[in-house]
This record gives structure tokens, sequence and C-alpha cells, in this order.
């Protein structure tokens, strides 16, 4: 069975929350295509995340948002699965950010 997109966001969030960080969910009024969540993590890091469905597409304004932060310096992921999580917690992990 396929994960849900709300089963993947709670799970981010209990891994961001694990790492000391927070998980908040951006709506931003007149700006289509922002990222789903901004975790904020210990040390002063910033991720923009865009949660998608398995099968799900990446629209046109979500990559220029993606292209956007990137070059503000800032990093963006998308994920797809709890698998991906799994893997952004390993990163996390090596960088030393709280468990």
């Amino acid at each position: 069975m396929a994960e849900l997109e709300k089963d993947i966001e709670r799970a981010l969030g209990r891994m961001v929350k694990r790492r000391g960080g927070l998980c908040l969910k951006w709506v931003c009024p007149g700006w289509s295509g922002v990222p789903d969540r901004i975790v904020l993590l210990p040390g002063g890091r910033i991720i923009f995340v865009e949660l998608k469905r398995r099968g799900g597409r990446v629209s046109p304004m979500q990559s220029w948002w993606k292209t956007t932060l990137f070059k503000l310096g800032f990093r963006h992921i998308y994920i797809w699965t709890k698998t991906d999580i799994d893997i952004l917690e390993g990163e996390l992990e090596l960088l030393g950010v709280a468990k």
C-alpha cells in the first residue's frame, strides 16, 4: 500500500522534533508553489521541504522555488517516502545535529 502524504508529513515532524528542531507548515498567500514545510534545526540550519506522494509530480512553480531557494543559499529537498526521511536523518546525524 502506498504511503499517504499526511503519514510522511507526520514522520518528518517526529524526526525533526527528535533532532531538537521545528517543522513548520509554510503558507504564503499570493505565492503559489512554496514548499510545504520549513525545517529549522539546531545550529541555524534551515531546510525547505516539499512533500510529494509517490507518483505525484513536481509543478513548474515548485521547480522554480527549488531553483530560487538554492540560488539564495538554502537547501530544498523533495520527500517522497519515509525512506527519504531516514536518509535525511542519516545526513543530519553525520552533521552532528542533536538527537
